[in-house]
């Protein structure tokens, strides 16, 4: 659940870097891009987030070592969050988390506000997307300053206060396994043949499986913590 989401609240952007894409095309979830490969993220206080059920189900994802951590609920891989770091800001993506049948995104977080990282979008650059957007760093410095001194980065639902730890089971990609998403990212993707697709999800030499399309279940909805509920305060 998250509370507190209004347009003044909140930071929405179309991200077209290919980390967002390449996280997405690992979950096999590429349709949650937009025709140019843009994720639509949104940035939230961390304590305006809680998890009515299903704890169990959140798992995360490193493309590399030091890389962002991303979670995912590993069930339905529905309602991804990219972009999450202990003490600051969530952004997920709100085509799966908040639209429901009786809320749309634009209904409660505004339009996109911008578009960043516009050099790897697919099939030209956006408009303003590859400069410094002087208006937008200064709203994002403004907002995360103002959750931080108004106590609202603690409780974080992803990560321990005390050792700035995930609170969930992560996963970081291998060099070879983040090198073999590439070519399906922008800005000039191309389609992975079956064979690379199979490298990719092939068990590790330890017998592990990196982190791979999962069993879909069509009863786990509840189980994926939904922003389902807004309450503007």
């Amino acid at each position: 659940m998250v509370t507190n989401v209004s347009p003044n609240t909140v930071n929405r952007v179309i991200c077209d870097c290919d980390d967002c894409q390449a996280f997405l095309h690992q979950l096999d979830r590429a349709d949650l891009l937009d025709a140019q490969g843009g994720s639509d993220i949104i940035q939230i206080a961390p304590a305006s987030l809680s998890f009515v059920a299903g704890r169990e189900r959140i798992v995360g994802l490193r493309l590399t070592p030091r890389g962002l951590l991303q979670m995912v609920c590993k069930l339905l891989q529905d309602a991804p969050w990219q972009h999450a770091r202990s003490g600051y800001s969530i952004g997920g993506g709100p085509g799966t988390g908040i639209q429901v049948e009786t809320q749309k995104p634009d209904d409660l977080c505004g339009p996109p506000i911008g578009r960043i990282f516009g050099k790897y979008a697919i099939d030209g650059v956006p408009e303003r997307s590859t400069r410094l957007n002087p208006w937008l760093v200064a709203r994002v410095m403004r907002m995360v300053l103002g959750w931080r001194m108004g106590g609202q980065t603690w409780p974080h639902p992803l990560f321990d206060r005390a050792g700035r730890a995930p609170n969930f089971p992560v996963t970081t990609l291998s060099p070879q396994e983040r090198k073999a998403l590439r070519p399906r990212c922008g800005p000039n993707p191309s389609a992975l043949s079956t064979d690379s697709r199979a490298r990719q999800t092939a068990p590790r030499s330890d017998g592990t499986l990196p982190f791979a399309p999962l069993a879909e279940a069509a009863d786990a909805a509840d189980l994926c913590p939904r922003l389902g509920r807004s309450q503007a305060r």
